[in-house]
């Protein structure tokens, strides 16, 4: 499949387009160490998310337990500097041990695609890791960006309708990643247009995942919540941003 017809879909499921004007701010030379930086914490964010779902509604507590040690060295690294490259290059998390809580078939997907989704975005954060240590590029906290906030808060609070808008808004920030990916990728220099472009196969399968589970769990027709939150997705990435992120909209200083 080329990357034309993997994008279709994604371009189809997207209100909008990236404005030229992230475009443009996203592939100045200074502003790589901030993209990089915001791109490594997006995939952590991405792991911890799935890791999040299948703990409330798929996993027992022993299965629990493992799952939140898969990103014990990947947090320790990041958020209390401790441990290193090299030590993360070894690392292999035990998945074979975690299983599904009850025979429901919504449960054993949601583990299946999760678990998947964890060993990519994990290894993509290495990938970012190791791409920043070969550009000179220095680890530091940056805040997050009001992108996931900006969808999250429409979240309904009752089951299983909060599950559901939590799935529909993974699918539309895996969707938005690869949009990204795609637009800036024959844009920069060689090693990191083959590295985004290596992306984007994962990132189309990760949002089609998040929106056939929204879909298994609803068991009705949500097409009105995916447009919703298609809406507001859109009026974030098209609205003026002072701070520049790989999701952010557009840059203010445009």
């Amino acid at each position: 499949m080329s990357n034309q017809q993997l994008l279709a879909p994604i371009l189809n499921f997207l209100h909008c387009q990236t404005p030229d004007e992230w475009v443009q701010e996203a592939v100045k030379p200074e502003n790589l160490p901030e993209l990089l930086l915001d791109h490594l914490m997006c995939e952590l964010k991405a792991g911890q998310t799935a890791m999040f779902l299948m703990r409330k509604y798929a996993l027992d507590k022993s299965s629990c337990d493992v799952v939140m040690k898969w990103f014990e060295p990947y947090e320790q690294y990041v958020y209390k500097k401790v441990g290193s490259m090299e030590e993360l290059a070894k690392y292999n998390p035990p998945l074979k041990k975690v299983v599904a809580n009850s025979d429901d078939p919504f449960a054993q997907s949601l583990v299946d695609k999760m678990m998947l989704l964890i060993k990519e975005e994990l290894h993509h954060f290495y990938q970012v890791l190791e791409i920043m240590e070969q550009r000179g590029i220095e680890y530091r906290n940056i805040r997050a960006g009001r992108y996931a906030k900006g969808m999250m808060k429409h979240v309904i609070t009752h089951e299983p309708n909060t599950l559901i808008d939590k799935l529909i808004i993974g699918a539309y920030i895996e969707a938005r990643s690869c949009e990204r990916f795609a637009k800036i990728a024959p844009l920069l220099d060689d090693d990191l247009n083959k590295f985004y472009t290596s992306l984007l196969r994962s990132e189309a399968r990760h949002y089609q995942d998040y929106l056939a589970l929204a879909e298994m769990v609803a068991g009705k027709d949500i097409s009105e919540r995916i447009r919703f939150f298609g809406e507001v997705e859109a009026e974030l990435i098209l609205s003026a941003d002072p701070d520049f992120k790989f999701h952010s909209g557009i840059p203010l200083s445009s």
